[in-house]
Order: C-alpha cells, then sequence, then structure tokens
C-alpha cells in the first residue's frame, strides 16, 4: 500500500442546495486555498438502557451525533468573497450555507500526471462562524486569512480512488 500524506489536500466550498426562497446566490464556487485543516471529528452520544434483570452492565444503543467545528488556517483567496460570505451569515442572512469537499490525494505516478483523491470529507450545509485575518506585519511572511471557523450539519466519507484534478 502506497503512503498517503496529510500534507497533500485541497477544499472546495460549493453553494448548498437550500429550499426555494431562502437566502440568494453565491456563484461562483467560494476559492481559497488553506495550508491546515482541523474537525473532521463526529462523536456519537450513546443511549444507555438499564435492563432489569441485567446485573452486569447496561445496553448501548446509538443517540445524537454533534459535529466538531471545522478549521481551515493559514489561507489565501483571491478575493473578499469568504469575508463578504461571513459577514451575510454574521448580519442574519442564515440562508448562506456551502457543501465543503476535503479531498486528500495521493502522489501522483508519475509525476506530472492526474492526482488520484484516495479520500475525500463532505461537510454539509456548512456556515462560517468566524474568520480571522492575519496580523499586518511588515517583516512576516504570513498569508491573508489566519483562520476560517465553519460550523455544519453533516460530516460524510463521500468518495474513495477517484481521479481529480
Amino acid at each position: 500500500m502506497d503512503p498517503l500524506f496529510a500534507f497533500r489536500f485541497e477544499v472546495s466550498l460549493q453553494e448548498a442546495p437550500l429550499p426555494k426562497g431562502v437566502g440568494g446566490k453565491l456563484n461562483p464556487p467560494l476559492a481559497g486555498a488553506f495550508s491546515e485543516c482541523t474537525g473532521l471529528e463526529a462523536t456519537m452520544e450513546p443511549k444507555v438502557i438499564k435492563a432489569g434483570g441485567l446485573n452486569l452492565g447496561a445496553i448501548q444503543r446509538a443517540g445524537p451525533v454533534t459535529f466538531a467545528t471545522v478549521v481551515l488556517k493559514r489561507g489565501i483567496s483571491r478575493d473578499g468573497r469568504l469575508f463578504k460570505w461571513f459577514e451575510r451569515v454574521a448580519s442574519g442572512d442564515y440562508g448562506h450555507r456551502c457543501t465543503v469537499r476535503i479531498q486528500l490525494k495521493a502522489l501522483p505516478e508519475p509525476p506530472g500526471t492526474e492526482q488520484t483523491v484516495v479520500l475525500a470529507w463532505r461537510l454539509e450545509r456548512a456556515l462560517p462562524i468566524k474568520f480571522k485575518a492575519a496580523d499586518f506585519n511588515a517583516r512576516a511572511t504570513d498569508v491573508g486569512i489566519e483562520e476560517l471557523h465553519l460550523a455544519h450539519e453533516g460530516l460524510f466519507l463521500e468518495t474513495r480512488n477517484t481521479k481529480g484534478g
């Protein structure tokens, strides 16, 4: 099995379909490149059922699932649309949601050929909950977006072994 490198990933944000009349258009897709992505996490709280006559423990059943905030760090964007998206949501226009895809890619074999997407995660109906711009410093080599925090309503494993560009 070839090794997978966590530094070979790509993030894409596309407008999520919403009920008719809710929100506006974000087209074309939002664009940005980030050097770190954290928070791909789902936690299920089990339901514990204590049954009579079962003295050595309890029955465990699936309970509600919660999702961690996904944080995209040290990014760049060619325009201010990611911040505009945050502004719109923060001002009460909650209908602007995105489907976010985070794709882990294998090293191309041979070099220069199309990259293979090994794993892809999809965040459903994501919305920005925190935007942090990089500090201004003449000596720094920081990029324009320090952090973009995304809350979402679902985390799904989407693809395996498909070609990506």
